[in-house]
């Protein structure tokens, strides 16, 4: 018989079998993890994220904070403009200028006949209304980024003095843009239905948005699934102006 290392021959040196460190190795490592989750916890259940915060959660409360801030920007940008015109030594063709150019530029209040345009989801269990068409999908069903750009475009197409997307007026750098089913629009963030409302000439407005390829396509959505599509006129009313900043962000080229 031959006296193997794995034999307890008398007199030869005790060894530890391969599959006796692994199954220490485990129960050390079990309680390492039982000691982290147990400081982890602290008494708690983390199992569940209640008590963590969610990124739309998030997200809203930094959209409620942007809102704020653009209020108290707006406040401090009528008391520096009421400081400047009271002794700021520009003339009177000088000031009517200045004034032009911010009308132009959508920081002032537009007031004028309006229309609003509000564009909503469908309802999650829609079925199409018209033979031929399949079975909706769910991206058929939300409203899409370039639903909403093809409502502005079409408005600003029809002459619009100014336009106002949910409670923002839009200026020439705003950007119209959707993640998921939200609209992000300058730092705040919103959720269906949304509307759009223009000053301008009502019949040209509704004739732009008729004529309009993108919107032709997007009521045949409307007609076969239901997504929301409703058109007002407002009669006189007055557009806030833009209150946020005007600084331009843009990638820089790492030196």
């Amino acid at each position: 018989m031959s006296n193997s290392a794995d034999s307890p021959g008398t007199g030869s040196t005790p060894r530890f079998r391969p599959v006796r460190v692994l199954t220490a190795g485990v129960f050390a490592l079990a309680g390492l993890l039982f000691i982290t989750s147990f400081n982890t916890a602290k008494g708690t259940n983390i199992r569940t994220d209640a008590s963590l915060l969610k990124l739309s959660d998030l997200i809203q409360e930094r959209s409620h904070k942007n809102g704020e801030l653009d209020e108290t920007n707006a406040t401090l940008r009528d008391d520096v403009e009421s400081l400047a015109e009271a002794d700021d030594g520009s003339t009177s063709a000088e000031d009517e200028k200045l004034a032009a150019l911010e009308k132009n530029a959508g920081t002032q209040k537009l007031k004028g006949d309006a229309l609003t345009v509000t564009l909503d989801d469908a309802p999650p269990n829609a079925t199409a209304k018209l033979p031929g068409y399949p079975e909706p999908q769910p991206d058929y069903l939300v409203i899409h980024q370039q639903d909403l750009q093809a409502v502005v475009n079409a408005l600003w197409k029809g002459g619009a003095q100014g336009i106002k997307v949910m409670d923002q007026r839009l200026i020439s750098t705003s950007a119209v843009r959707c993640v998921g089913n939200t609209l992000i629009l300058q730092g705040r963030v919103y959720s269906p239905p949304y509307k759009i409302q223009a000053v301008g000439d009502p019949e040209k407005l509704q004739k732009a948005l008729a004529d309009s390829p993108s919107i032709q396509n997007y009521m045949v959505y409307v007609n076969v699934y239901g997504l929301g599509w409703k058109v007002t006129e407002d009669g006189t009313v007055t557009l806030p102006g833009y209150s946020g900043t005007v600084d331009l962000h843009y990638a820089k080229p790492v030196e």
